[in-house]
């Protein structure tokens, strides 16, 4: 157990005033900081060596940050279904998916074999260094890869902890768990089905779209709201509208992760630019390419993008990023995202939330998405 329930004083329970969903994703930092102090002072109690290697790189990975977009979504959830007072068990759900999204990353990152994640080595990649630097004997790679798993593995453990803690004291506990439980067995089958795609080279744009909902529209936005208003005893309605919401939400963010992943700038993104590329996932950035290609007729693009055996070399990578923008699928997801902002928040107002939890909400699609959502000024 993790003993004393940590609680975060600040400005605003100082002046009586709520939490915004900025101050919660700072909120929460004091949170993990707590539990993972506690989870490593477990850890080295468990075996020192297991503690140093492992549980030490899982704590600094989650405290390298991200956008902690999922913390502020429950929070709005929580504020949408007219969540107020004590803010312990919406920090603590908060926290456990900040823990979980690392169990995802880490293990993402070594089926998709990507080296580079927040900016530093991916996991898989760092215990490959520290088994070479050890001159111990085998393969550095399949230590490393073998070693990533099991980090994943102890976030998820860590994640689960913390979020059956706060279920248990929770009056909504059990919806609480369902939506959890739910979550967990839909990034499963999303990150299943895009290895799936990958193995079989598919192009087809509704298993794009199937991919992009289980892995992270559900995942990213549609589940985290629907954690945060279960906490506060939403009824059925309010839940439907929120996870519509977060399902729009969700999917602009993916698209805006699509275009990064392809035309970003890794030095502002944290990680390779050209992964997605060099690996042929299927996203809806291809699937639409591929789509365009084949209704225009366009030979040379259709060719770059079409399926192929090993990772591809730089020059094929330059002529898919070409193919993207010249059968105009880069400026058709653009405009699918500002759609989907849009949509997100027209399904957040069927809530009846506060205007100025509906200004939050409009300011979280923004980030996620990259876009400002149409009609969020009538907000202002």
């Amino acid at each position: 157990m993790l003993g004393p329930r940590p609680t975060v004083a600040g400005p605003a329970e100082e002046n009586h005033a709520p939490l915004t969903a900025p101050g919660a994703t700072r909120a929460v930092e004091c949170v993990l900081e707590r539990v993972l102090d506690t989870r490593l002072r477990q850890a080295r109690e468990t075996d020192a060596v297991f503690a140093h290697d492992m549980a030490d790189r899982v704590a600094a990975y989650v405290r390298r940050g991200g956008k902690r977009l999922r913390t502020a979504f429950v929070w709005c959830g929580w504020r949408a279904a007219g969540g107020s007072g004590d803010t312990d068990a919406v920090l603590r759900t908060g926290a456990a998916l900040e823990l979980l999204q690392a169990c995802a990353l880490i293990h993402d990152d070594v089926m998709d074999g990507s080296p580079l994640r927040r900016g530093a080595p991916a996991m898989h990649v760092d215990f490959a260094r520290h088994h070479r630097a050890g001159r111990t004997g085998g393969s550095a790679e399949s230590f490393g890869t073998s070693a990533a798993v099991l980090a994943g593995d102890l976030a998820l453990a860590w994640a689960d902890d913390l979020l059956t803690e706060t279920a248990l004291a929770a009056p909504h506990g059990s919806r609480l768990y369902d939506e959890w439980r739910a979550m967990r067995t839909e990034m499963v089958a999303g990150q299943y089905r895009d290895l799936r795609a990958q193995a079989s080279g598919s192009s087809g744009a509704e298993e794009a779209l199937t991919i992009a909902v289980l892995k992270s529209a559900r995942y990213t936005a549609a589940r985290p709201l629907a954690l945060g208003a279960s906490l506060a005893g939403a009824d059925a309605p309010a839940l439907g509208a929120l996870r519509a919401a977060g399902r729009c939400a969700g999917l602009a963010f993916q698209l805006r992760d699509d275009l990064l992943g392809a035309f970003g700038d890794p030095a502002l993104t944290g990680k390779p630019a050209d992964d997605d590329l060099r690996s042929r996932k299927l996203t809806p950035l291809l699937a639409t390419a591929v789509r365009l290609a084949d209704a225009t007729g366009d030979r040379d693009a259709a060719a770059a993008l079409a399926p192929g055996a090993g990772a591809r070399p730089e020059h094929t990578v330059e002529r898919m990023r070409a193919a993207l923008e010249r059968t105009g699928a880069r400026a058709e997801v653009e405009a699918r995202i500002a759609e989907l902002s849009a949509a997100a928040l027209r399904h957040f107002d069927a809530t009846g939330a506060a205007p100025g939890v509906r200004r939050e909400f409009a300011a979280l699609v923004e980030r996620a998405a990259g876009v400002a959502p149409r009609h969020a000024e009538e907000l202002v």
